[in-house]
């Protein structure tokens, strides 16, 4: 079985993290993070933005990109403006596949050198020439949907579960 995974590079806004997080928990995805962090992940802005769920989530901390690329292996899609693919090239429907997502951080995003040995795997979001680039935990949210979309959201609750409010809730 393969799994989704967003991988943030030298995340420097904890509350961008704290949400990526949620999304995570809510997409059964695995977060990785590179060192340096701009924050300390136990910082208040992480908890709430991440709405109490951060103690859930599935997260790996690596010192480096180096650390980072000796314990992965899969397919690995890089989110960056100057992507020269859109996301209607990523391929993400192979469940058996692990597909990692690498984000950048929000200042200056993916370093160039990373970049430049995947040019293949760059992706960027269409969109005006009116904004440099969408929020990082908003392009987070769009490429794990976008694959779960394409893996058919395998496992995920189409309905609002029943430990919760329930199907019927409107219906009430």
């Amino acid at each position: 079985m393969g799994s989704l995974n967003l991988v943030l590079y030298q995340p420097e806004i904890p509350q961008n993290t704290g949400n990526i997080m949620r999304t995570c928990l809510a997409t059964n995805t695995t977060l990785h993070l590179i060192k340096p962090l701009g924050f300390s992940l136990d910082e208040k802005e992480i908890k709430r933005s991440g709405a109490n769920y951060v103690k859930d989530v599935h997260y790996i901390l690596y010192e480096n990109w180096e650390e980072f690329l000796a314990k992965n292996k899969g397919e690995m899609y890089f989110l960056t403006r100057y992507g020269l693919h859109n996301l209607y090239d990523v391929k993400a429907s192979d469940d058996t596949k692990d597909y990692y997502f690498v984000l950048g951080k929000e200042s200056t995003g993916i370093d160039k050198e990373i970049l430049k040995d995947n040019l293949d795997r760059c992706i960027r979001l269409p969109m005006t020439d009116k904004v440099r680039a969408l929020n990082v935990s908003n392009v987070a949210a769009i490429i794990v949907y976008e694959a779960l979309r394409q893996q058919g959201f395998k496992g995920l609750s189409e309905f609002e579960p029943e430990s919760m409010k329930g199907k019927d809730f409107l219906l009430k």
